[in-house]
């Protein structure tokens, strides 16, 4: 029997799930924040614990691979995990109009609102990724990892640049209006990529289940944490993610307190970082994978030290001004950002089958993990920082920059980290339609 993976146009359309993804979590740590801090003048760290709340719970990315796992029907955790995170994102918008006149019910209903788009992501996301993995032909798989990822940034960065200019002049009626909008049409496109595709591998015979020797998972975890290169690798991916996330929930906020933003304008800036990051990942995919330019060291170094610069940029301009250099300095932020993260990807898929056991599943949930625990880390110590700054100084402008400089910082040491732990290797070239 001819047994085919997936074909091109499945693999674009298990893209769209990831698209769907992003759109409604960007709604979340960017918009619904920014509405908090500033409309509603709540702590930045309300924001940041909620945001943390939705990453915590992320660390179960691994049992709900098991779990998916277990039969031939991905599919229904994947659905099942988007309708979840639809009626958490439609809750979070509830929420936000709600601490305007109710702060305890609007309280409860984000936390639990929260919750559920951290089990929708980890559900959803999980069983696509491994869908993918299982279902993939390996001389396609890179080609697959970078399309799916192009595709969510594609669909975070659309997003908040449409939602941006449908949001002024701003109502709570118009935001849940816009995020109900933006939660079902996600829930209905992810049904319709994911209609059929397991049924005809089924048919196609593809890829039955490897067999893999029952070891515990903490003795699993235990002998890849006992590899050297394993363990530097993980503490080098919580370091450089803290640093990646800390400006996701002072940003919207620094635009608006520091450089008077509107609300759609704010949320237009951070979907033209997120395009800053998708045209940084499609540069190194371009030049790395396709006409074998350069390392992946020297990709990851080269994006950590072009973060720390934007930073350091966008905390003076500020201070300083001239503000119209603001948007360009947070593009160039985002074009660094997707540069390191697509080569940092890269890194782990090289890095994954490397050591004494072949367990290249466990070494991306550590490392996938530690990514999780220092996205809310991240974004929760930035959040609070500039709530104890701003306190101290009494000034917008200094608080903010003293927390985007602590970020340089960070990449700075991240930079020197991947210069010291990682080898020339090049990313897998992908294979085009046709080969």
């Amino acid at each position: 029997m001819k047994v085919n993976g997936l074909t091109w146009v499945e693999i674009v359309r298990l893209g769209l799930v990831q698209t769907c993804l992003g759109a409604i979590v960007v709604l979340t740590t960017s918009t619904l924040n920014r509405l908090m801090v500033v409309e509603l003048a709540l702590p930045a760290v309300l924001p940041g614990l909620l945001v943390a709340l939705h990453y915590g719970i992320q660390i179960t990315r691994p049992q709900w691979g098991f779990r998916s796992d277990q039969g031939r029907k991905r599919w229904v955790w994947i659905v099942g995990g988007m309708a979840i995170l639809a009626l958490g994102g439609f809750g979070a918008s509830l929420g936000v109009a709600l601490f305007a006149t109710e702060f305890w019910l609007g309280l409860v209903i984000s936390i639990i609102a929260y919750a559920l788009i951290g089990l929708g992501v980890g559900a959803s996301g999980t069983s696509v990724l491994a869908l993918l993995a299982t279902a993939t032909v390996p001389r396609r798989r890179a080609a697959a990892a970078t399309i799916t990822w192009l595709m969510m940034i594609a669909g975070i960065a659309v997003t908040a640049g449409v939602v941006g200019a449908a949001l002024d002049p701003y109502s709570h009626q118009l935001l849940l209006q816009i995020t109900a909008s933006v939660v079902l049409s996600a829930l209905a496109v992810t049904c319709l990529a994911v209609a059929g595709i397991e049924a005809r591998l089924d048919r196609d015979g593809f890829m039955p289940r490897a067999e893999v020797r029952p070891v515990p998972f903490f003795t699993a975890l235990q002998e890849i944490w006992a590899e050297d290169e394993a363990r530097q690798f993980t503490i080098f991916v919580f370091l450089s993610m803290t640093a990646y996330f800390m400006q996701e929930l002072i940003l919207e906020p620094y635009s608006g307190l520091v450089f008077g933003f509107s609300p759609g304008q704010s949320t237009s800036l951070s979907g033209m970082q997120n395009g800053g990051v998708f045209f940084g990942m499609l540069l190194v995919g371009i030049a790395a994978t396709g006409l074998k330019l350069g390392s992946l060291r020297i990709w990851v170094v080269a994006g950590c030290g072009g973060s720390a610069i934007a930073l350091g940029a966008i905390a003076a301009l500020g201070t300083f001004g001239p503000t119209h250099l603001l948007t360009p300095a947070v593009v160039l932020l985002g074009f660094f950002n997707g540069m390191f993260a697509v080569a940092a990807i890269g890194s782990m898929m090289a890095l994954a089958g490397q050591g004494k056991t072949a367990r290249e599943g466990t070494r991306m949930g550590l490392w996938g993990a530690a990514q999780a625990v220092a996205a809310g880390f991240g974004g929760l110590t930035g959040a609070a920082a500039v709530d104890v700054l701003r306190g101290v100084t009494g000034q917008d402008a200094m608080a903010f920059g003293l927390v985007f400089q602590l970020e340089a910082i960070l990449f700075v040491v991240a930079a020197a980290m991947a210069a010291r732990i990682l080898g020339d290797r090049d990313i897998p070239k992908p294979v085009f339609a046709g080969e």
